[in-house]
């Protein structure tokens, strides 16, 4: 899908804030409402905007635990990768899942409240796990940046 310079200045608008008005948004990329709202809904339609979301600040929600979860493989089958990658999507506990190459075959993002909670989701995820040769934890003391905008070229 070919998106003009309008289109990308509608997608940094709507990631830097989704929540504003189709009259603020189009004020602020230079079109008229009716062609904002138009080009927005040919955007959601193609699925370059795939959802809108609310953004929630965890310290108001409590105490939580970031871990990041390097996870090495036995063997190297794409049927048991599948079927592992599968259980990962079902895991509320991990937000992102990352198969990568190197040394290891998968990086988790695993967000829990507390070490019992890890705890039982590494039994349930991992230990349990018949392809798993290895795993790391690597747990987070600070988050220094966090954003959920994608790059959009020029």
């Amino acid at each position: 899908m070919f998106l003009d310079r309008t289109d990308k200045a509608i997608l940094r608008q709507l990631q830097d804030d989704a929540s504003m008005t189709n009259v603020e948004l189009a004020d602020r990329v230079g079109l008229s409402p009716p062609a904002c709202l138009k080009r927005v809904k040919r955007l959601q339609k193609e699925e370059v905007i795939s959802r809108k979301v609310a953004l929630l600040d965890q310290s108001k929600l409590g105490p939580c635990l970031h871990m990041v979860v390097e996870v090495e493989m036995e063997r190297d089958r794409q049927d048991l990768y599948k079927a592992f990658i599968q259980r990962v999507k079902k895991a509320q506990e991990v937000k992102e899942c990352y198969q990568v190459t190197g040394e290891v075959d998968f990086v988790l993002l695993v967000v829990v409240p507390d070490m019992p909670t890890y705890q039982a989701f590494c039994d349930r995820l991992l230990y349990s796990e018949p392809n798993m040769k290895n795993f790391r934890t690597l747990i987070s003391m600070n988050r220094v940046k966090y954003e959920t905008s994608v790059h959009i070229p020029d």
